[in-house]
């Protein structure tokens, strides 16, 4: 697999000012999972990002990178 980031959720809760801690208290997951989806070692799934977008309040198209 390439090592080019997929999701750009680090990005996103940096420009809203929120944390991996607060992300993982509000979706109920444990902060290693969220600190692997912002690394990108591993991806989040649709649901997920879903229930990303919404409590960020951001369209999910804003939490994955382009590929053109």
């Amino acid at each position: 697999m390439s090592e080019r980031a997929i999701n750009r959720l680090k990005a996103v809760l940096a420009e809203q000012g929120k944390t991996n801690k607060w992300l993982a208290l509000a979706l109920g997951k444990n902060e290693t999972t969220i600190s692997r989806w912002c690394t990108n070692e591993v991806q989040p799934s649709m649901d997920s990002l879903v229930a990303i977008a919404q409590l960020l309040q951001i369209d999910v198209r804003d939490l994955i990178n382009p590929t053109k």
